[in-house]
């Protein structure tokens, strides 16, 4: 039998990145009151992240062969992974936020300050995943933990990729 998961992957990640791409250019409905452009920015953000949120796990879902007994304990883990997981991306965003506002006329110390904070950042989401492996462990195998942490790394990896293209590098 052809194992076709490397398949399901690739196209489950082509999904995501549409999600990705779409999201950005979506508008939320129209509210009673008109929104600002920030407003609608963070809206169209928070929307986004939703979308890869949800386009996520379906990834893992068509990707990770869990029986239905595997299947009833892995995702209340997983669930509670991600939710640790937003923290760190609510940190994250808000430095992308604080970036935005200032890289045009960054100086020195902010830019030095910036990069040690997103390095920072890099750090927790390796350390959440390292704290994860037994909680995964208990639920599925030590092969299935391994296999989960290689798609989630992927992804993250492909969605910070988008993210890190859609920021402007600092200028000297």
């Amino acid at each position: 039998m052809i194992n076709n998961r490397p398949c399901v992957l690739t196209f489950c990640l082509s999904v995501l990145m549409g999600a990705f791409a779409f999201a950005q250019q979506s508008a939320p409905a129209t509210p009673a009151k008109q929104m600002t452009a920030q407003e609608t920015d963070e809206a169209n953000i928070q929307l986004m992240r939703q979308d890869i949120r949800s386009e996520r796990k379906k990834i893992v879902a068509a990707s990770l062969p869990l029986t239905e007994s595997e299947a009833t304990k892995f995702w209340p883990v997983y669930d509670r992974y991600i939710g640790e997981t937003i923290k760190v991306n609510d940190v994250r965003f808000a430095l992308i936020k604080e970036y935005a506002a200032n890289y045009k006329n960054m100086t020195d110390e902010q830019a030095g300050s910036f990069i040690r904070r997103w390095l920072a950042l890099d750090q927790d989401n390796s350390q959440l995943r390292v704290k994860f492996i037994p909680e995964f462990e208990k639920v599925i195998s030590p092969t299935k933990t391994a296999m989960f942490m290689q798609i989630d790394r992927r992804l993250a990896m492909l969605i910070e990729l988008q993210l890190a293209s859609q920021v402007p590098v600092v200028q000297p």
